[in-house]
Order: C-alpha cells, then sequence, then structure tokens
C-alpha cells in the first residue's frame, strides 16, 4: 500500500475514533440538575369554623380554630389572631346569624353576642317585621312548608253561606315554624301550629287584623317563583254556593 493510501487510512481511523468517542460521551452525558428554590409565603392566622355550625346555634370553642392564610387572599373582615389573641373565648356563647362551613373564615357579622338581641332579631333584615300566625295542617299545607320557604298568605271569611278569600300578601319569607328556624338535614315536617313571617310593619298591622276578621291559610310557592312581589291584589271570582251567589278575592299570575 502506498504512503498516501496510508496516510488517508490513518486519518480516516482518527475521525473516526473522535466521533465514536463523541457520541458515547453524548450518550452517557448525565442528566441536567433540575434547581427548586422555596418562595416563602406570607402568612397570617385567621380564625375559621372547625366544623359546621347550623343557623342560630350556639358557637362554643370546639367549633373554631386558626388557620393559616396567605396575606395576598386576607379580607379585612377577618378576624386575625395577631389582632384578636382572644376571639375565641370573646365568641364563644355566640349564635350563628348565617350557616356556617367547615374552614369558613370567621366574620363579627355572622355572630351575635348575647344581649345584641335574639337569633331571630339577627336574622331579620333591618326595616322588617317578624309575626307570627297560626296555622292547622289544612291551612298550613300539611305543615310541609319550612323555614325560608316563600308563601302567599290567604285570608277566608265566612258569612253564613257566603264565602270570601283574600290575597293579602305574596311571596312573603316564612321565618319560623313553632320554634323551628332552620331546615335540618334529613327533617321533612316542621312541626309546630304557629309560622312566623316576615312582613313590613304596614302588613304586619294588616295580618293582625285579618287574623280577627278570619281564617290564615299559607299557599306555598316554587322555589323558581320568587321575585320579590309582595303586592296586593283585588281579583274577583265569582262562584256559586248553596245556591247562593259568592264573591272570591283572588290572585291572577
Amino acid at each position: 500500500m502506498k504512503r498516501g493510501q496510508l496516510l488517508g487510512v490513518a486519518i480516516a481511523g482518527v475521525c473516526g475514533l473522535g466521533a465514536f468517542y463523541g457520541v458515547l460521551k453524548l450518550v452517557n452525558k448525565s442528566p441536567a440538575r433540575v434547581v427548586t428554590q422555596e418562595v416563602p409565603v406570607s402568612m397570617a392566622q385567621v380564625l375559621v369554623a372547625k366544623s359546621d355550625i347550623g343557623l342560630g346555634q350556639i358557637a362554643g370553642p370546639e367549633n373554631f380554630r386558626w388557620q393559616d392564610w396567605p396575606n395576598s387572599a386576607l379580607s379585612p373582615n377577618y378576624i386575625q389572631r395577631s389582632a384578636r389573641p382572644n376571639a375565641v373565648s370573646d365568641l364563644t356563647g355566640a349564635v350563628t346569624r348565617t350557616p356556617l362551613l367547615a374552614g369558613e373564615p370567621i366574620t363579627p357579622m355572622k355572630l351575635v353576642k348575647a344581649g345584641d338581641g335574639g337569633v331571630l332579631a339577627a336574622i331579620l333584615p333591618a326595616g322588617m317585621r317578624a309575626i307570627s300566625t297560626r296555622i292547622k295542617e289544612e291551612t298550613g299545607v300539611g305543615k310541609l312548608i319550612l323555614p325560608n320557604d316563600h308563601v302567599d298568605v290567604l285570608l277566608t271569611t265566612r258569612k253564613r253561606t257566603d264565602h270570601a278569600a283574600e290575597t293579602l300578601f305574596r311571596n312573603v319569607r316564612v321565618l319560623a315554624i313553632g320554634q323551628l328556624i332552620e331546615a335540618k338535614e334529613g327533617k321533612k315536617l316542621a312541626e309546630g301550629n304557629t309560622v312566623t313571617l316576615e312582613l313590613t310593619p304596614q302588613q304586619a298591622e294588616e295580618l293582625a287584623g285579618a287574623n280577627a276578621r278570619g281564617e290564615i291559610s299559607l299557599i306555598l310557592r316554587s322555589i323558581a317563583d320568587i321575585k320579590g312581589d309582595d303586592s296586593r291584589i283585588n281579583t274577583q271570582v265569582k262562584i256559586m254556593r248553596y245556591g247562593a251567589r259568592s264573591r272570591v278575592n283572588g290572585v291572577v299570575n
């Protein structure tokens, strides 16, 4: 073999070995190290419900706990441990104005302390009044009405053979049945012979007068039909009873 050929073969061999070692080094190259860095998050401790607390329930120390909360998500209404370290003992014995879920932050507006008014007064909107009226099974939708349902209030008067029915108010919120102010889970019937309704002062006066004039009945409204309309109406329907013509004042929706 000539000298030039030998030189070419040698150069080719050296290049081949270099390429081989280059590929081998690339294959066996260690994976790049992933560096993670913890970024500290500024936290505060806020008071939350340790378990579900129902409407009107008297809260005790076992119902509260302190929970770490990011400062970026803090609300000025939250009770912070740094500002009120004795909040658990301060709120012991308070009554809930609204149901609280486990883990939900506590705010002063959600609780009412003893001496600040009763439970019913705490959940009653400003300017409204609570008034009770007697009901029976046949005038209270078979006692299937529950607190926070909405009803129409009907007055029925009887004079000998003449019967008249008049819808006094529409879409009225039921505050309580008997002493029940919240529908408990699994409880389908609300026992009690009285219903407490949320009315304006003028409506409360009208209902008190209506109780002396006749019998009050409640008409349950669909939950999809709550539109905040409690206006009075005077629609009249003539019917025949015992061969005599009677007048019924009713509602047409």
